[in-house]
């Protein structure tokens, strides 16, 4: 592999912002048909380097070097001539526009004074063939899964010619066979000539895809490793600077009476087309029911019933023996009900509020945060405090905007929020997405914390490991039904991944 031509060298890259060194002199070497994975805690600085490269920030010192030369790179624009192209963890994507306006947005062909859409789309189709992407080039963003979202940006960056891809934290958001996809698709690109940089947390990936590893801690390059030459352990450890334990500690469950409780739930999308087909489901006080399923089964149809984004068109949704369907979600919350949602940006968090704002999103007209109708900052201010330290949300003050914490931090200030409001029903959808090991640990500790005082935890996520590991009992949902339920240790990825995929169901009716 040594043999190689470097084709992007980075040298002390050093980067503050107010309060913090993101990147503290950090060097760093991609060879030409390398996968070189760049590990680290949420806020670590992977991200702010990758923006350096890409263009989106300019370094405080140090320089960088593409295929020998150096060069400055301050907008993306230049990046993207010098054959750098990004996939970024949060999608950069217009949601009306169709998959292929998407892809040439900026660089559309021309025929004449028109755009060409026939030859783009012809494009479009012939890159989604050669790396195997699978995309329908007329699709319309707001419709297509997450996974495919992403492939478009992978997409974005092919056509703009990109040879060196840098890709934030990819599987954050894919299924279990979408990421064994992502990562023949990524084996397919280095086949062809590309290098590829790859932010990440995830050590199974790492050990798997990549060739080498850069470990970065509190913004320093801790050590580079041949990812031949190492293990899961010896990487975390250098990432979170302390042993990590993969498994983990909890009793046997005591169950106790139904909390939630669906039966027959039916849902229709806006186009008549039903998501849930009769779903029943029950989770009792102290335990935690795992959902299992292949993205676009109605995961996130049943949160949205349950938690009132949503209208059902038929069947029963009960929150501590009270009918709950189609209430105002103010008060399904009201009923006793939490939700860390799956989409931390689009429903956690108002992003240009402060942490301390986001923190009473759903409380702030109650006592003590409100008085005669007026908002009694200083409670709030000290509320915020309190949450900040006692989840370790790393911010630089409780007025820092939600937007410029890290994607793990974020999570926190969510995860907070929600358990401080004490609920009976706690729904965690994809409640490590893009968190780092030490983070998934206080995650996981934090649900079966909440089982163990007597509530009930509804999980769904699409981490398959994570499922078995922190559930008591699995309901895997296919096409909109819940095809069969299965303890942890009764099971395994095999078995489950069959009935994820509708191959195998357990007598239909869901098992209490």
């Amino acid at each position: 592999m040594s043999t190689a031509a470097t084709v992007v060298e980075l040298k002390q890259i050093t980067k503050s912002f107010p309060g913090v060194v993101a990147n503290d002199s950090i060097s760093l070497t991609l060879r030409k048909g390398e996968i070189h994975a760049l590990l680290g805690e949420n806020g670590a600085g992977k991200s702010t380097l990758m923006n350096i490269l890409f263009g989106l920030y300019q370094p405080d010192h140090g320089t960088i070097e593409i295929n020998g030369k150096q060069v400055t790179i301050d907008n993306p624009n230049k990046a993207i001539k010098l054959g750098i192209g990004m996939v970024h963890q949060h999608f950069k994507l217009v949601q009306p526009f169709t998959v292929t306006e998407n892809i040439i947005l900026g660089m559309e062909p021309k025929k004449g004074l028109n755009i060409d859409y026939k030859s783009a789309s012809a494009q479009v189709a012939k890159l989604s063939e050669q790396y195997g992407l699978q995309v329908d080039p007329n699709a319309k963003i707001q419709d297509i899964s997450v996974g495919m979202q992403q492939r478009v940006e992978i997409m974005k960056t092919l056509f703009r010619g990109a040879d060196i891809l840098i890709f934030d934290e990819p599987t954050a958001v894919l299924t279990p066979q979408e990421i064994v996809e992502l990562m023949a698709i990524m084996k397919r690109l280095v086949e062809e000539g590309k290098s590829i940089i790859l932010i990440t947390h995830k050590l199974k990936e790492i050990m798997e895809i990549s060739d080498r590893v850069t470990i970065i801690r509190r913004g320093k390059v801790i050590d580079t490793v041949d990812t031949n030459n190492t293990n899961p352990n010896e990487l975390a450890a250098k990432m979170v600077g302390r042993d990590v334990t993969f498994q983990i500690d909890k009793q046997e469950p005591a169950a106790g009476e139904p909390v939630l409780q669906l039966n027959e739930v039916k849902m229709q999308n806006k186009d008549g087309i039903p998501v849930l087909n009769g779903l029943n489901l029950q989770v009792r006080a102290g335990e935690i029911v795992g959902i299992a399923g292949v993205d676009g089964n109605g995961q996130t149809e049943l949160i949205e019933a349950i938690t009132g984004l949503r209208k059902i068109n038929s069947g029963s949704i009960k929150l501590s023996g009270k009918e709950i369907a189609n209430l105002p979600v103010r008060k399904i919350i009201e009923s006793g009900l939490s939700h860390i949602p799956e989409d931390r940006h689009k429903h956690g968090l108002v992003l240009d509020f402060s942490i301390s704002e986001n923190m009473v999103l759903e409380t702030y007209y109650k006592h003590p945060y409100s008085k005669s109708g007026f908002i009694d900052q200083k409670t709030v201010d000290r509320h915020a405090e309190e949450l900040v330290e006692q989840f370790d949300v790393r911010t630089p003050s409780i007025y820092t905007k939600a937007r410029s914490l890290s994607g793990g931090n974020q999570q926190k200030a969510i995860i907070a929020r929600e358990i401080d409001k004490n609920p009976d029903l706690l729904i965690a959808a994809q409640p490590t997405r893009g968190l780092d090991v030490g983070a998934i640990e206080f995650v996981h500790r934090q649900l079966i914390e909440q089982r163990d005082k007597g509530k009930a935890v509804l999980l769904i996520s699409f981490e398959l490991d994570e499922i078995m590991n922190v559930s008591d009992r699995i309901a895997v949902i296919y096409e909109g039904r819940i095809v069969g339920e299965v303890r942890p240790q009764d099971t395994n990825d095999q078995e489950l991944g069959l009935m994820m995929a509708g191959f195998m169901e357990q007598g239909g009716q869901s098992h209490g």
